[in-house]
């Protein structure tokens, strides 16, 4: 398998399985205790970016902040989509029952797999992402509910972004929950005890 990673197994291999994504920088360590908050039963698949910028690890390249090298995203989202699927048969998870935990890089990554797989994620919870790429036409994503945190003064990613993030999914069929908060890029506590909260309502 071409991801640096770990897994966690949790009481049920048949049960939900949290994928862990990080930041730029991160590593497949910083979300871990997030993974702990939101189910702490759930196996746990945390991936490491396979792109390293300046030495930190990435999930796809840039051109800039914020300008995406679209055709390395679109690549890399197909590497990580069949990653996931060769883990699923190694480690024995469900694969029909991924909930995608990102941040930042990871939630743009894990944007790009619900907009380019139908079945790539059976949730979604996205910390301060971008769109992704425009101009494609998004996978059928009835009832997939997704979870976006957004910053009204985020100097990153502006409002505008999540804005049009949560309408292209909710287009697409996705049920959407957009969240603000007044952190700028940061996670805050309050940003996490929101998806918390919005996870114990799915029924995965």
């Amino acid at each position: 398998m071409n991801h640096k990673h770990l897994f966690k197994e949790g009481t049920d291999l048949a049960g939900p399985t949290l994928l862990l994504l990080h930041g730029t920088g991160g590593n497949e360590h910083d979300l871990l205790p997030l993974a702990e908050r939101v189910n702490p039963d759930a196996n746990v698949l945390s991936v490491r970016g396979n792109v390293s910028e300046n030495g930190m690890p990435r999930y796809f390249r840039r051109l800039e902040e914020g300008v995406f090298d679209i055709e390395d995203l679109k690549r890399r989202t197909k590497e990580l989509y069949d990653f996931l699927d060769d883990a699923a048969k190694e480690y024995g998870f469900d694969r029909s029952k991924l909930v995608a935990i990102g941040y930042s890089n990871g939630a743009n990554i894990a944007g790009s797999l619900l907009f380019h797989y139908k079945d790539a994620l059976k949730a979604a919870i996205l910390h301060h992402p971008m769109v992704p790429l425009r101009d494609i036409e998004l996978p059928d994503l009835t009832n997939t509910p997704v979870f976006i945190g957004a910053g009204t003064n985020d100097p990153i990613c502006p409002p505008e972004e999540s804005e049009e993030l949560s309408t292209l999914l909710h287009d697409a069929g996705a049920q959407v929950k957009l969240h603000w908060e007044h952190h700028g890029h940061q996670l805050s506590a309050t940003e996490l005890q929101e998806a918390v909260n919005w996870y114990k309502e799915l029924s995965i």
